[in-house]
């Protein structure tokens, strides 16, 4: 019942897994400073949400990329490259803060070009996954690594919170790339990964399009797509947090809001061994869903803070198993030289759902209630979720 530690026995695994512990915390100290600047320079939020869209596009186009890039070469060397742009990229944000600059653009740029070497580090780090650990751990290597991830998301915050009034957010950018150092020496410890069948190859238009046509051809991965997309853009309530917090809580729940969300995640990663030997993966991704989408329900006609708290920490873990099997699916139903473009593909939808969804949530809010615009939501990612189980069970 609890954690599967099964695939921290290899050894290449381990070190990348721990390393993760460091670079994901590193990653969270910059995710808050960069909007806190953005917003200091120029008084607005408009610009706080420039920002998600100028990264959105670059990281999109990288993960394709990257994806693509995975398949035809040592995936080793690419993760390398991109780990490591990743912490030049957080020495450059430190350079501008030290110097004193005052530049949006300079700021939007560095931000733009963060994020497009992250997407493409996500689609080859995926790929690299199945390569260390046996099929039958791949479950379980999931669940430790979204563990991580959801783990960095409640502490990071808190920690920017801390250390932002006595060091500065110059110091915080350094922190991170001094954290990357971590993920940048285990990679350097992997085993050579060369592309298996697709060596020589080049990575272009035309093969990222084959990555589509062969995700158009098999239902039970368009089904996976499906079932994250509409879980992510029907039901994540996000972006009507603000406005819950104004009129059904206080204004300083926000807070418990987004921590209780990351904290069932981490809950069910602490629990991860109930699920992660389950076999029918596409069943287990259509009741995460179901069960995703009544937590988010549940959360829109919730009355008090506690009630509030405990749907969304239901929610949070639902939504750690349905990564965990969606990513286990697209790495055990490929060959080995198609997995990096298909994460590539899954990373562009994984980030694309909440983003269209937050717009999808704030106008359902301001039109129809933030309460109706959640629940309603949830309702709608229920019936997906079952019309999912039926065609799973086909």
């Amino acid at each position: 019942m609890l954690v599967d530690v099964r695939p921290l026995r290899g050894g290449a695994f381990r070190r990348l897994w721990a390393a993760g512990l460091v670079t994901g915390l590193g990653a969270q100290l910059t995710a808050v400073v960069v909007p806190l600047q953005l917003y200091g320079f120029t008084g607005s939020s408009a610009y706080v949400g420039l920002a998600g869209l100028v990264g959105f596009a670059p990281m999109a186009a990288a993960a394709l990329w990257g994806g693509a890039l995975a398949d035809v070469r040592d995936r080793r060397r690419v993760l390398l490259v991109t780990t490591a742009g990743i912490g030049v990229t957080s020495l450059l944000l430190w350079a501008q803060a030290r110097a004193g600059l005052r530049s949006v653009g300079v700021l939007l740029v560095l931000v733009g070009v963060q994020q497009a070497l992250f997407g493409a580090n996500a689609a080859v780090g995926r790929a690299v996954v199945p390569r260390l650990v046996p099929p039958e751990s791949l479950a379980a290597a999931n669940a430790l690594q979204s563990t991580v991830v959801m783990s960095a998301g409640i502490a990071g915050p808190l920690l920017a919170g801390v250390l932002l009034p006595v060091v500065g957010a110059r110091t915080l950018y350094l922190a991170d790339a001094v954290a990357v150092c971590a993920t940048v020496w285990a990679v350097w410890r992997l085993p050579p990964l060369p592309a298996l069948g697709c060596a020589g190859k080049r990575a272009g238009v035309r093969e990222i399009a084959d990555g589509f046509r062969f995700v158009a051809r098999r239902q039970v991965l368009l089904l996976v797509y499906l079932a994250d997309f509409a879980a992510l853009f029907l039901g994540l309530p996000t972006a009507l947090f603000p406005q819950l917090a104004q009129e059904t809580f206080q204004p300083s729940d926000i807070g418990v809001l987004y921590a209780a969300l990351s904290a069932g995640g981490v809950l069910a990663g602490l629990f991860s061994g109930a699920f992660t030997r389950v076999g029918r993966h596409g069943v287990a991704v259509a009741v995460s869903v179901g069960v995703w989408g009544l937590a988010v329900a549940g959360f829109g006609v919730a009355g008090s803070l506690v009630a509030a708290a405990g749907w969304l920490a239901l929610a949070g873990g639902a939504l750690l198993v349905l990564g965990v099997f969606r990513r286990t699916v697209l790495q055990t139903a490929v060959p080995d030289g198609m997995r990096g473009r298909l994460q590539g593909i899954d990373t562009v939808v994984a980030a694309g759902g909440p983003r269209l969804g937050d717009l999808a949530h704030g106008v359902a809010g301001a039109t129809f209630g933030a309460g109706w615009a959640v629940t309603g939501g949830g309702l709608l990612t229920v019936s997906v979720a079952i019309v999912l189980l039926l065609l799973f069970l086909r």
